[in-house]
C-alpha cells in the first residue's frame, strides 16, 4: 500500500507562502518599525534616483561610476544569479560577495555603460565571510575609497547601492542600526530594504567610503538588511591568492571517470569529499550523483557514506537500486529524522515513503555514517552502526548507486564505500576499560589521567568512539535539562501572569504584569524591587504638585518630571532591541519603545491622581491620552518626549507606521491584558526577525495562554513548531484552526498544510 508522501519541512515552508487568510482578514498587531530609509528603487531601464539630500546625492552619483553588475551561469548557460560589485583599485580589482560569482562558474561583469569586462582571475575569496575579489582586464576604472568599519557608529547614515531584482542600479539611504553576529560573523545591521541583486554592493558612508559589503536581507522584516564589515575585505586585499579564470572554471569539477551527476544541482569534488549545493532540477529539488566505480551492484551488497547537512531542514544521503534515471531508492536524513523512500518517477505522486524515524543515534549538525544493506528480499538501514529500518520492499529498478539530495540542501559526503560488506563491524571497547573510564569520570581525579590515557592506547579507535558517544550523550542531556528548566520557568511566569490578569480591570497591577513579561527572559529578575521603585517615583512627583492642582497642572508636572528630570526618552538607534520591551530595563536605562514608555508614564501619572490618563493603543505607535476638565481630549506621544497631539495629528503619525484607517478619536482605551499581549507580541516579532525560534515559541506560547482565540498567533506557532520538528504540536494548532474556523482563515489551505505534515 502506498503511503501518502510527507512533504515535511520543505512542504511546510512551500505552503507557508500560500495565503491562509482571506483578503482583509485581521492580522496580529504590528510593532512600530521606524524606517528612516528613503528608498529610490529603479525600474528596468530607468536611471537611478539618488537620495534627495545634497550630500547623499553627490556621494551616490560619484559612487555609481564605480559599480558593476555581475552574474554567474550554470552548466547549461542559464544565469544562476545576478548581483553587484564595486571597483576597489585602478588595476581592475572588483569586490563582491562570493555567492554572487558562484564557485567554479563562468562570470560576466558589466560596466555602468553596458560594456562587458573580461575577467582575468579570481584574486581572493573567503567562504566564511562570503567575500570575493576578482580582476578584470580593464584598467583605470574609478575605485571607491575603503573606510574603517570598526569606527562606524550606530545611528550613522549609510547608503546602499545595488541592482535589486536584476534591475539597474538603485540607491537607498538608511542608518546603521546595530551589529549582530550571524553564523559566527559580526554583521552590520542596517535599516535599509535589501533585495536579491543588492548582494555584493557597497554600503557607503556620507563621505563616500565603503563601510561594508551588502550580504543579505532579514527574512522577517522588509526594511532590515545586513552587510559584511569592510575590514573583513581588507584581509583579502592584504593576502591575495589569485586563480586564473580558466583554472577557476575547473576548480572542484567532478572526475567524470568516478561520478555521473543527474538532475542538476552543483556537485563539486574537494580533496577528501564531495560537496553539493543548490536545488536540483527534479521535483522537490531532487538530484543524484551516481558512482561509476560502483558499477553494477547485485544483491546482497552494502553501501555506506558519511554525510553532513548544512541545515537539518534539508535532505541528502544514499541513492541505490537506481536505473540511472528517475527510479531508485533513497536512505537519507531529513528534518532531523531518517527516511527510506522508493522513487518510481519524476514527482511526488510516484514516490513512496517506506519508513521515517526520529532516533537518538543520529547526531544533528554533525557527520553521520549511514549504510544500507540490500538483499534479494529486503533492505536494512543503519546510522552510526545502529540498525534503524528493515523493509521487505524490493522493487529494485536497477543496479547503480551513489548519492542523492533534495531541496536547496548543501551537504558534504565522504568515504563512500560499496561491496559485499561496506564497513567492518566496530570493535567494542573492552569491559575493563569501560569500567576504568566510568570510574575516572565519576572521580574526576586528574592524577589518574595518565593511567587512563595509557590504557586507551590499547584500543585507540574504540576509545575515541566511546568517549565521543558519551560526550554527545552528556551534551544532549545538558541541552534537554536546560530546555526543561526554561519550559518550567515559562509555565511559572505564565501561571503568575494569568493570576495577575484575572483580577478586575481596575485591580490589575499593570506594572507587576509587565515585569513578569521581562521575567520570562530573566529568571533572576525580582519584580517587587521595580514595583517599589515605580511607587517611589509617584511619591517623588507628588511632592512637586501643589495641593488642589487640577489634572492639567498634574499633567504638566508629570511631563516635566518624566522627561526633563528623569530623562526618559524613545530608543532610536536600538529600537528593535528586546531590552526596550522589558520594563525593568526601561526604568534603569530611561529608554524604551512607545508601549513601554507609555505604560510607565500612565502608571506614574495615576499614582498622583491622574485617574483619567489612559492607554491609547494606536496601531504601530502606542500613546497615552487624557480628557481634561474642560472637555478637551489630549493625545500624548510619550516616545516623542510627551508631545501633545490632537486626534487628527495622531492619525497622521499612525499612517507612517501602519496600514488601515483607524481613527484616534474613536479608539477605546486599551485593556491591561491587551497591553501585555501586545508587549509579548513585540518580542515575538523581534525574535522572528532574529531567526530565534526557541524564544519566538516561548512568546507565542504566552500569547496563546493569555488569548487562546488569537488565531494569527496560533498559525504562526504552527509554523514555528513545524520548523522545530514538533510535528504533533504543529498539527494540534492547525487542527484548532479547523475546529474553531476563526474569521478570515481559509480552511482549505489549513487542511492542505495539515495533510502535508
Amino acid at each position: 500500500m502506498r503511503a501518502r508522501p510527507s512533504l515535511g519541512l520543505q512542504g511546510f515552508l512551500f505552503l507557508s507562502l500560500i495565503p491562509f487568510l482571506e483578503p482583509g482578514a485581521g492580522a496580529a498587531p504590528k510593532t512600530r518599525e521606524k524606517t528612516p530609509a528613503a528608498s529610490a528603487s529603479a525600474t528596468p531601464g530607468a536611471k537611478p534616483h539618488p537620495p534627495a539630500d545634497d550630500t547623499a546625492q553627490r556621494v551616490a552619483s560619484k559612487a555609481l561610476q564605480s559599480m558593476v553588475t555581475l552574474s554567474h551561469f550554470g552548466r547549461e548557460g542559464k544565469s544562476d544569479g545576478i548581483g553587484t560589485g564595486f571597483v576597489v583599485s585602478t588595476d581592475g580589482l572588483i569586490a563582491t560577495s562570493l555567492h554572487v560569482i558562484g564557485e567554479g562558474r563562468p562570470i560576466t561583469v558589466t560596466a555602468p555603460d553596458g560594456r562587458k569586462l573580461e575577467v582575468m582571475e579570481v584574486t581572493a575569496w573567503d567562504r566564511r565571510f562570503d567575500l570575493a575579489l576578482l580582476r578584470v582586464r580593464e584598467r583605470n576604472l574609478p575605485p571607491l575609497a575603503i573606510g574603517d568599519s570598526d569606527a562606524l557608529k550606530q545611528g550613522e547614515d549609510v547608503i546602499a547601492i545595488g541592482n535589486p531584482m536584476g534591475y539597474e542600479a538603485s540607491v537607498v539611504r538608511g542608518v546603521l542600526s546595530a551589529r549582530r553576529p550571524i553564523e559566527g560573523v559580526e554583521m552590520l545591521q542596517v535599516a535599509i530594504p535589501i533585495e536579491p541583486g543588492n548582494s555584493g554592493g557597497p554600503l557607503i558612508d556620507l563621505e563616500g567610503r565603503v563601510q561594508g559589503v551588502i550580504a543579505l536581507k532579514s527574512v522577517m522584516t522588509a526594511n532590515i538588511g545586513f552587510a559584511v564589515p569592510i575590514n573583513g575585505l581588507k584581509k583579502l586585499l592584504a593576502r591575495p591568492s589569485p586563480v586564473p579564470i580558466d583554472r577557476w572554471l575547473n576548480m572542484g569539477a567532478l572526475d567524470p571517470a568516478e561520478w555521473e551527476p543527474l538532475m542538476g544541482a552543483r556537485w563539486r569534488q574537494r580533496v577528501d569529499r564531495v560537496v553539493v549545493e543548490g536545488p536540483g532540477d527534479g521535483f522537490g529539488g531532487r538530484a543524484l550523483c551516481l558512482s561509476r566505480k560502483a558499477g553494477a551492484l547485485k544483491p546482497p551488497y552494502e553501501l555506506a557514506v558519511t554525510v553532513k547537512l548544512d541545515d537539518e531542514a534539508g535532505a541528502a544521503g544514499l541513492a541505490f537500486a537506481s536505473d540511472g534515471g528517475e527510479r531508485h531508492y533513497g536512505f537519507y536524513p531529513t528534518a532531523g529524522q531518517l527516511r527510506l523512500t522508493r522513487f518510481d518517477g519524476a514527482d511526488v505522486t510516484s514516490w513512496t515513503i517506506l519508513q521515517t524515524l526520529t532516533t537518538e543515534h543520529y547526531n544533528k549538525g554533525e557527520w553521520n555514517r549511514i549504510k544500507v544493506r540490500v538483499e534479494p528480499g529486503r533492505i536494512l538501514c543503519f546510522v552510526n552502526g545502529h540498525q534503524v529500518f528493515e523493509s521487505a520492499d524490493h522493487a529494485f529498478a536497477g543496479d547503480r548507486a551513489g548519492l542523492c539530495k533534495f531541496r536547496g540542501t548543501q551537504a558534504e559526503f565522504k568515504d563512500l564505500v560499496f561491496g559485499p560488506e561496506a564497513d567492518a563491524p566496530a570493535t567494542p571497547l573492552p569491559d575493563s576499560l569501560v569500567t576504568q573510564l566510568q570510574e575516572y569520570l565519576r572521580s574526576r581525579d586528574h592524577a589518574r589521567e595518565g593511567e587512563v590515557t595509557q590504557a586507551l592506547l590499547k584500543a585507540p579507535s574504540a576509545g575515541r568512539r566511546y568517549l565521543g558517544e558519551r560526550a554527545r550523550q552528556l551534551e544532549q542531556d545538558a541541552v534537554e535539562l536546560r530546555r526543561l528548566a526554561q519550559v518550567a520557568h515559562a509555565r511559572q511566569v505564565e501561571a503568575s501572569l494569568k493570576e495577575t490578569l484575572t483580577a478586575g480591570e481596575k485591580e490589575i497591577d499593570l506594572v507587576q504584569a509587565a515585569l513578569l513579561v521581562a521575567q520570562l527572559d530573566d529568571p533572576d529578575l525580582q519584580p517587587e524591587s521595580y514595583r517599589r521603585h515605580v511607587d517611589r517615583m509617584g511619591r517623588e512627583l507628588l511632592t512637586e504638585i501643589p495641593a488642589g492642582a487640577d489634572d492639567a497642572a498634574k499633567l504638566r508636572a508629570l511631563r516635566h518630571y518624566f522627561f526633563e528630570e528623569q530623562g526618559f526618552h524613545g530608543s532610536r538607534g536600538e529600537f528593535h532591541d528586546r531590552a526596550n520591551s522589558y520594563l525593568n530595563n526601561v526604568i534603569e536605562h530611561r529608554e524604551g519603545i512607545p508601549i513601554t514608555l507609555s505604560l510607565l508614564f500612565i502608571e506614574v501619572g495615576q499614582r498622583v491622581g491622574l485617574a483619567q490618563l489612559r492607554a491609547h493603543p494606536l496601531p504601530g505607535h502606542f500613546m497615552a491620552a487624557i480628557k481634561l476638565a474642560d472637555g478637551t481630549d489630549h493625545v500624548i506621544d510619550v516616545f516623542e518626549g510627551g508631545r501633545e497631539l490632537t486626534h487628527e495629528e495622531a492619525d497622521l503619525v499612525v499612517r507612517q507606521f501602519s496600514e488601515g484607517d483607524v481613527k484616534s478619536e474613536l479608539l477605546e482605551p486599551a485593556r491591561k491584558r491587551d497591553i501585555i499581549v501586545r508587549m509579548v507580541r513585540n518580542l515575538a516579532t523581534i525574535s522572528r526577525a532574529d531567526g530565534a525560534d526557541n524564544s519566538t515559541l516561548r512568546y507565542l506560547d504566552l500569547i496563546l495562554a493569555l488569548q487562546p482565540s488569537a488565531h494569527i498567533d496560533r498559525l504562526e506557532r504552527a509554523k514555528v513548531r513545524a520548523r522545530s520538528n514538533d510535528i504533533p504540536g504543529a498539527k494540534e494548532d492547525l487542527q484548532w484552526l479547523l475546529d474553531h474556523a476563526p474569521p478570515g482563515i481559509v480552511p482549505d489551505r489549513i487542511e492542505e498544510l495539515l495533510k502535508s505534515l
